[in-house]
């Protein structure tokens, strides 16, 4: 073989060689990666549960947390649209008063794409007057739409009303 047939040799079975690699580990990075897959029905649906046990603390702050800065709440319990913050605060400062459990009776979930998503149906509050300790349930029906922030799951709208029935 001559000088310049091995060079062209080496320099194929090189670049052969390189492309294979990018591959390899292009498929690795692809497959191995969850963060931009398209999330579950169920991993949407078990957002409740955290918002729930952030109820559950009686923090206010931890529940309004799990809200975009920029989410509308339309609360069950409540007239007053809720469209920053320190209102979302308030709202469950009241709300939380009554110690709520929350339970889902019906949900459904749609995954509109990799970043957002809508949990609706119909769930129900067991609350615990603070002077009486009396409990009652309030069946309500629930929206929360969900947007994908920075890596972390947050509520953007979140609509609660009493089903008419029980009003």
């Amino acid at each position: 073989m001559t000088r310049l047939n091995i060079s062209k040799r080496a320099a194929i079975v090189t670049a052969a060689a390189l492309v294979t690699a990018g591959s390899v580990t292009a498929g690795v990075s692809f497959a191995g990666s969850d963060a931009d897959a398209p999330p579950s029905k169920s991993q949407i649906a078990g957002l409740f549960t955290t918002w729930n046990d952030a109820l559950k603390t009686g923090d206010a702050e931890k529940v309004a947390d799990l809200y975009a800065s920029d989410a509308v709440l339309l609360p069950t319990v409540s007239d007053k649209i809720r469209t920053n913050h320190a209102e979302i605060v308030d709202y469950f400062e009241h709300f939380l008063e009554n110690k709520p459990v929350g339970k889902k009776l019906d949900t459904i979930v749609n995954v509109l794409d990799d970043n957002s998503a809508i949990d609706t149906g119909i769930y129900e509050f067991t609350l615990t007057d603070p002077s009486t300790g009396a409990k009652s349930t309030v069946k309500a029906r629930y929206t929360y739409e969900y947007e994908k922030r920075d890596g972390k799951w947050l509520i953007v709208n979140h609509h609660s009303s009493k089903m008419p029935e029980s009003s």
